[in-house]
């Protein structure tokens, strides 16, 4: 049997976490030409709409230095929209920890902004977090 060739992997130069709802994303940078991997898949064929993959890879179209990392990126919780939006706040961090002076080009787009948004959670009393039984007058 041949064995399969080990491929050498560069040390991740920094790292950053970002999260949006219950998604957490991890990135990590490696010098590259700009490939984005998603828990171990390609961008393109981790994400379901374009949508998805444009909000993911917003940092790395608007920024010229994005072309040169490799974005590998884990990803645990939410939906696939929360997932990328995590990936987008996780990568702008990470070029951040890079190159400080990409923060006013960063703040400018609203890349580096946490959407802090969560689900509310359900009352007691009550159908769900705002929806109320329907009331009976007789």
């Amino acid at each position: 049997m041949a064995k399969a060739k080990k491929t050498k992997s560069v040390a991740p130069l920094t790292g950053a976490v970002g999260r949006r709802k219950e998604a957490v994303a991890r990135i990590w940078i490696r010098p590259g030409s700009g490939k984005i991997s998603v828990n171990k898949k390609d961008v393109n064929s981790y994400f379901d709409t374009s949508f998805n993959i444009m909000t993911a890879s917003m940092p790395i179209t608007l920024l010229p230095v994005g072309k040169k990392y490799d974005f590998a990126a884990n990803v645990k919780g939410g939906g696939l929209n929360a997932q990328a939006d995590a990936i987008k706040l996780g990568i702008s961090k990470a070029l951040l920890e890079v190159d400080e002076t990409l923060r006013p080009t960063l703040r400018k787009f609203d890349l580096l902004t946490v959407d802090s948004r969560k689900k509310e959670r359900k009352k007691y009393g009550q159908r769900g977090a705002r929806r109320k039984f329907q009331f009976v007058k007789r």
